[in-house]
């Protein structure tokens, strides 16, 4: 295992402690056109697998101005198949063409049996589930020869079987495994909404040095007979709650953190994304304070 990893500045160009957005063909020309004043931008490594094509010519033109940060959707960390070595060659070739100063994944599941879902499933937070984890975690870090980064996921059904709870298994999947948390704060609301708990003592229970990003993002409401359940669509902008929860998230860290806004499906335009970031980064100077 890699010995515990000091988490910022991995890389050159460190992620500053602002607001990014994500990187969406459908913002590509715009946003090489007009340079937007946001922080860093957050790709999904697995559109720039290909050898070549209009997304790397993209992604290394815009690197060329931006800090970068990888977030990757496919790894499927916590599936009993072996790792895919496949996918590992690809990120790591990836890694070392853009440099990005951080890496991610998801505390979550998604495939089996060598067959993929279109989704990130939770995991029961068991015991046997964390030393699965941290094992794979670690895996995954030695492969690539650096620390990675671990996000808590939306969730919308619970296991019986679940005796941690979810910010239990988190913090301690990042002390155990030696890797930082990117910490989603949509994702906490959203569980804390379907699953009746109280989202600050999740934020509360954080260990504040573990957090090395937070992701911010919309849901959407769906109504199952009389129960409403939300949905982490990333196709909305940030609802009030979950800045009201940011705001608190950031107080609790003690410090500015890079964080990003996720806009995934129902895009909108660049400009609107850039506001999202701006009040970010307001927050985040009204409470810290922002580098010059």
């Amino acid at each position: 295992m890699l010995s515990k990893p000091t988490m910022s500045g991995l890389g050159p160009n460190p992620i500053p402690a602002r607001a990014g957005v994500g990187l969406r063909s459908g913002h590509y020309r715009e946003m090489l056109e007009t340079l937007p004043p946001v922080g860093w931008l957050e790709a999904h490594p697995e559109n720039f697998f290909a050898v070549g094509g209009k997304h790397l010519h993209y992604l290394e033109q815009l690197r060329a101005h931006y800090p970068l940060s990888l977030h990757g959707v496919g790894l499927s960390i916590g599936s009993t198949d072996p790792l895919n070595t496949r996918h590992l060659d690809k990120l790591k070739r990836l890694i070392e063409r853009f440099e990005p100063a951080l890496v991610s994944e998801h505390v979550s599941w998604g495939s089996v049996n060598g067959r993929y879902f279109n989704d990130l499933l939770p995991l029961p937070y068991t015991e046997e589930a964390l030393a699965h984890m941290v094992t794979r975690v670690s895996q995954i870090q030695d492969y690539l020869g650096r620390a990675i980064l671990v996000e808590n996921v939306s969730s919308y059904l619970q296991y019986e079987s679940s005796t941690i709870p979810e910010w239990e298994f988190v913090a301690a999947l990042a002390e155990r495994a030696g890797c930082g948390l990117l910490l989603d704060v949509n994702n906490i609301y959203v569980n804390a909404c379907n699953h009746d708990f109280d989202a600050s003592t999740y934020v509360r229970a954080i260990p504040a040095g573990l957090v090395q990003e937070i992701h911010l993002a919309g849901f959407t409401v769906n109504t199952v007979a009389d129960r409403s359940i939300l949905i982490d669509t990333h196709s909305r902008p940030v609802c009030d709650d979950v800045w009201s929860l940011y705001r608190q998230t950031v107080q609790h860290l003690g410090a500015a953190v890079p964080t990003l806004i996720e806009w995934d499906s129902d895009l909108p335009p660049l400009d609107v994304l850039v506001g999202e970031a701006r009040h970010a980064d307001a927050l985040l100077d009204e409470c810290h304070g922002l580098p010059a």
